[in-house]
């Protein structure tokens, strides 16, 4: 339950700031991004959409994506992506708690999105 809260408030996070931040806007304008968060079970996913400028968001784990960020569990998922940290997450793919499927460079290109969006 609780991861799939904190991917609905970072979706509405990023909504948000398309609406409101120049630079985030500036950003997204050209992209064509699906990204998908979500445990190894498929228990917990969401599919993060950006296109145009704009982002949209599907919950469940059947959606097409060029990358998805796979946790091994919701616990560890929403301990790591709270702390916000490159090292957390380093250890977490090290340790094979996090595994990434699809192309990184668009991992790459969301983790630079989260962050202009705060």
């Amino acid at each position: 339950m609780r991861m799939s809260i904190l991917l609905f408030l970072i979706y509405r996070m990023l909504w948000i700031s398309s609406k409101v931040n120049p630079r985030f806007k500036r950003f997204i304008r050209k992209a064509r991004v699906r990204l998908m968060i979500k445990t190894a079970d498929g228990r917990h996913a969401r599919l993060f959409v950006f296109e145009n400028g704009r982002v949209s968001t599907a919950t469940g784990p059947d959606h097409r994506f060029d990358a998805a960020l796979v946790w091994q569990d919701p616990g560890t998922a929403v301990s790591v992506m709270l702390k916000r940290s490159q090292e957390a997450i380093f250890y977490a793919a090290a340790e094979g708690k996090l595994k990434l499927e699809g192309m990184s460079v668009y991992a790459l290109w969301f983790d630079e999105a989260v962050k202009q969006a705060l």
